[in-house]
């Protein structure tokens, strides 16, 4: 079969390896149809990921049809079509014992530690496998369950209520997703960008306020926004060590603050930053069996994920896919290939 496999930093191929074959009873083989490129794909292409091996079939946002199962599958059959979840855990660590599966010691996460789903065929573990109501969700729209779990585990990690004022800075998919699930709790959001266009699709989305910072003080709008609280949540999606101080400065007292990033470059943080305020700060990784909860907000209709898709190309593409989302950002949100 085709896979696409990123052999070191900036070195991609599409090989032909051998599909993969049920080994264990609770073998899942999904024959792929579309898969979504994420930042961490981007960044294990690039070396920004400090999570990545190498070599590596990349890609966790994909779904397709069951093509093979093992003896003990009852839940998904043959021609079912599926979404895998990628939290491959232990289950007996402490993370596992205490409920946070997707922070497990031994962690394998697929498309960064074992193989992906950018391929013709990709194999799961059971539990990881969900059938898709496609008679309410598109297959093509899909793809961003993954995505959307990520951002109900961000809000759950917060604890994000109706009535609470959350900021999110960055309206890429990551900060999209966060402020979708965030408005569905009852939050208002103010959400931030340097493009007009992805400010322009987060108004579209439901976010309450959204800002331009190259042209508007950050911490002016978010007093004005909270009636000079401060945000209750905070949640960055930007991921740069600036982003950190930045919303460090406009949290709240006792306000929750949510860390997205995988990069390596460390920021310097004052310790008074976090006692004088008491904020909780919470980092957040994965989701934490999260794709129930995302495919009923799908399937009610009360997030608008179709709306992210931007582009589409062949898996062929996928170099000319990179390059579109390093050299068009202010117009590209999500990215799809398709099989």
């Amino acid at each position: 079969m085709k896979a696409v496999i990123v052999h070191k930093p900036f070195e991609l191929k599409i090989e032909d390896i051998p599909a993969p074959e049920i080994e264990n009873d609770t073998d899942v083989v999904i024959k792929v149809a579309f898969g979504g490129i994420c930042g961490s794909d981007i960044g294990i292409y690039t070396g920004g990921n400090s999570l990545a091996q190498y070599p590596m079939v990349i890609g966790h946002e994909f779904v397709g049809t069951v093509e093979k199962v093992g003896n003990a599958v009852t839940h998904v059959k043959v021609g079912d079509f599926v979404v895998s979840d990628i939290v491959n855990s232990c289950g007996h660590c402490y993370p596992c014992r205490t409920g946070h599966h997707n922070v497990c010691s031994n962690l394998k996460v697929t498309g960064v530690h074992q193989q992906g789903g950018f391929a013709q065929y990709a194999k799961s573990r059971a539990d990881n496998v969900y059938k898709v109501n496609t008679d309410k969700i598109a297959h093509k729209t899909a793809v961003l369950i993954e995505p959307y779990a990520v951002g109900v585990e961000i809000n759950t990690r917060a604890n994000v209520t109706a009535g609470d004022k959350v900021v999110v800075f960055g309206s890429g998919p990551a900060g999209l997703a966060a402020m979708q699930v965030a408005r569905a709790r009852g939050a208002e959001v103010l959400i931030t960008d340097i493009f007009e266009e992805r400010l322009a699709l987060a108004r579209e989305m439901g976010a309450t306020k959204a800002i331009n910072v190259k042209d508007v003080d950050l911490k002016q709008a978010v007093t004005e926004f909270t009636d000079n609280e401060g945000a209750h949540v905070v949640i960055d999606a930007v991921c740069s060590p600036q982003s950190i101080l930045d919303a460090l400065d406009i949290v709240a007292p006792s306000g929750r603050f949510v860390v997205l990033g995988t990069g390596a470059t460390p920021s310097e943080i004052p310790q008074v930053a976090f006692t004088k305020k008491g904020i909780n700060v919470f980092g957040t990784r994965l989701n934490n069996k999260r794709f129930p909860e995302v495919m009923k907000l799908f399937e009610e209709g009360k997030v608008t994920p179709e709306k992210m898709i931007t582009h589409t190309y062949k898996f062929e593409n996928i170099e000319q896919a990179f390059d579109v989302i390093k050299n068009e950002k202010n117009t590209v949100c999500k990215v799809l290939l398709e099989w």
